[in-house]
């Protein structure tokens, strides 16, 4: 990572807290335990929701073979235009409210494996429950979501859609995150 991204990440935060939902990218760590949770050997499809500057997209990376689809999502424009330059064989879309949408369109029946770096925590009710909905109906029967939060707010919502296997708390992130590993 550039040593540019974390300031990027820092100003976009400073100017709009609630758009960014962190002052800083995901730590290394914080991504790893989020890829040691999947099961990456056996999927065919992997979205990433709010990749940023790609920390945890760095990580898959270098766990997925050259035949798996990957679709990740960044709203900010600046953070996308990074994104399609590291990643130029991988499609980059904008709105993860679209997630279903985009699916169809570039004809991807089901997802093995969603990994989510949203801050719901910034989203309304209504937004965070359509988001829970695009994931759900967006996965294959027994996929995986894995999604990091700040806090444990989602746990009920999360629970109520899926099948919570566990939820750890990364130390070694600022601010530590608690993961949560859910299954459809």
């Amino acid at each position: 990572m550039g040593m540019n991204q974390p300031l990027l990440f820092f100003k976009k935060y400073m100017h709009d807290p609630k758009y960014m939902g962190s002052v800083v990218p995901s730590s290394r760590f914080l991504a790893k335990r989020m890829i040691s949770a999947a099961h990456l050997e056996q999927i065919q499809t992997v979205v990433e929701l709010g990749s940023g500057t790609g920390a945890l997209t760095r990580e898959i990376v270098k766990r997925v073979g050259p035949q798996v689809q990957v679709m990740l999502f960044e709203k900010d424009e600046q953070m996308r235009g990074i994104l399609q330059r590291e990643f130029p064989k991988w499609m980059c879309k904008e709105d993860a409210l679209q997630l279903n949408d985009y699916l169809k369109t570039d004809g991807i029946s089901g997802v093995d494996c969603i990994f989510s770096c949203l801050p719901f925590y910034n989203f309304t009710s209504d937004m965070r429950l359509e988001m829970i909905r695009q994931c759900v109906d967006a996965l294959k029967p027994g996929g995986q979501l894995i999604a990091f939060q700040y806090s444990l707010q989602m746990k009920g919502m999360l629970t109520e859609h899926f099948e919570v296997e566990n939820i750890s708390l990364e130390l070694l992130n600022f601010p530590p995150a608690f993961v949560y590993v859910c299954r459809k």
